[in-house]
């Protein structure tokens, strides 16, 4: 039986400039992302029906997840077939190790690794500008996780354009069991944030710092303007990102909108110590008991190889 894994990873957003919304609601972004190594793996096997089963790491045990119907998955299916004129056909199997709802993409890196798997379950042949349109539609942050490593990303942040980065760069990342809707951090932001540009703009400093590979330098560089009503609506959040910093984090920063919490450190050591130190102590001390370590940055969506 013919059968594809692909894997496709987390994001974090380590700049995300928010302008007023457009006349058809969206707000005008301009983000830079890094893909970093925390995975979602897709696999396809060929099916007379359609079937989708997802499985989730232990500490996201309980969390809700959308039915088959509605599920991401099933959505880039519909599409890929339709472009193709094909019918949607096999049983996938999506092992979840990205925080579910988190502000990562966890959703979007598995609608990319299946756009990828199904293509080559299908051989269907889709060329990779098909793809990437594809992922557009299903939503901002997919075509993202098929391109991978560090890009600027502009439009709704669909629009994606790697950029240098020189650096290895090592996290540490805190989800939140209970999740934070991004609609509703929009809204917040348009009520905290009436005059908003129509436009923002490119973080140069930023990305002089990914060119050269400063950890200090990226570490003042890092910008949500998602941040502050995330935070209004979840101090706890702010308490969390003090609480990193005090443990020697470079840098604190929500994730997208929220509501997992980054903390970027000087290298592999330095993460393990500081997620040593968010771990330490009685869990009833804090909700947020599960932390992760990742690099960055790595590839997109790509096929797994087993030998």
């Amino acid at each position: 039986m013919s059968e594809r894994t692909v894997r496709a990873p987390a994001k974090i957003n380590l700049h995300l400039g928010v302008g007023a919304p457009r006349e058809d609601g969206f707000h005008p972004l301009v983000t830079v992302y890094q893909a970093v190594g925390l995975h979602d793996d897709v696999t396809v096997r060929e099916a007379d029906d359609w079937s989708v089963e997802v499985a989730v790491a232990d500490w996201m045990a309980g969390v809700e997840l959308p039915p088959v119907e509605d599920n991401i998955v099933t959505r880039a299916a519909d599409l890929l077939a339709a472009h193709h004129g094909v019918p949607r056909r096999g049983a996938v199997h999506v092992a979840k190790a990205i925080p579910v709802a988190g502000g990562m993409a966890g959703g979007s890196a598995d609608a990319a690794a299946a756009l990828v798997a199904l293509d080559r379950l299908w051989g269907t042949g889709t060329t990779d500008e098909d793809l990437l349109a594809l992922a557009a539609e299903l939503g901002s942050d997919v075509p993202f996780a098929l391109v991978g490593g560090t890009a600027l990303g502009t439009g709704r942040g669909e629009l994606v354009e790697r950029v240098p980065d020189a650096g290895t760069w090592w996290w540490v990342a805190v989800p939140a069991h209970a999740g934070l809707s991004t609609p509703a951090v929009y809204r917040h932001f348009d009520v905290m944030v009436p005059d908003a540009s129509a436009q923002p703009p490119v973080p140069d400093t930023l990305l002089a710092a990914l060119a050269a590979g400063d950890v200090d330098a990226l570490a003042a560089a890092l910008h949500n303007d998602l941040q502050a009503p995330a935070l209004d609506l979840r101090p706890e959040l702010g308490a969390l990102i003090a609480r990193g910093e005090e443990a020697g984090a470079l840098r604190g920063l929500l994730s997208g909108s929220g509501p997992t919490c980054l903390f970027l450190c000087r290298d592999g050591d330095h993460a393990r110590e500081v997620a040593a130190a968010l771990d330490a102590g009685d869990p009833g001390d804090h909700p947020h008991p599960t932390v992760l370590v990742a690099n960055g940055a790595v590839s997109g969506a790509h096929l797994v190889e087993y030998a």
